[in-house]
């Protein structure tokens, strides 16, 4: 699985915790929007696209199965997030 795109949209609205929504494409063919970069207690970390259930939870409409994918797509996210953030305190 190859991330062949990631767009990152700065969250500009003084709310300390979301810090920007991505969207990410695989191999050219299928797109994840909504994906949410959160600075934590612990650093930063992503939240996946959900959907509120009758019962009041939010479950994840699309997530990673295996650690290693995780923790891939955190890197790759948030590596492109913190260049978003620099090109945006740049101008």
């Amino acid at each position: 699985m190859n991330i062949t795109d990631i767009r990152v949209r700065l969250v500009n609205d003084n709310n300390e915790k979301l810090k920007a929504v991505v969207s990410i494409t695989i191999d050219d063919e299928l797109v994840v929007h909504d994906i949410k970069v959160i600075n934590g207690k612990n650093g930063y970390f992503l939240s996946m696209p959900s959907r509120k259930t009758n019962e009041g939870e939010f479950k994840d409409i699309v997530h990673p199965i295996k650690t290693e994918v995780r923790d891939m797509l955190k890197e790759k996210i948030i590596a492109e997030y913190e260049k978003a953030l620099a090109n945006s305190n740049e101008q």
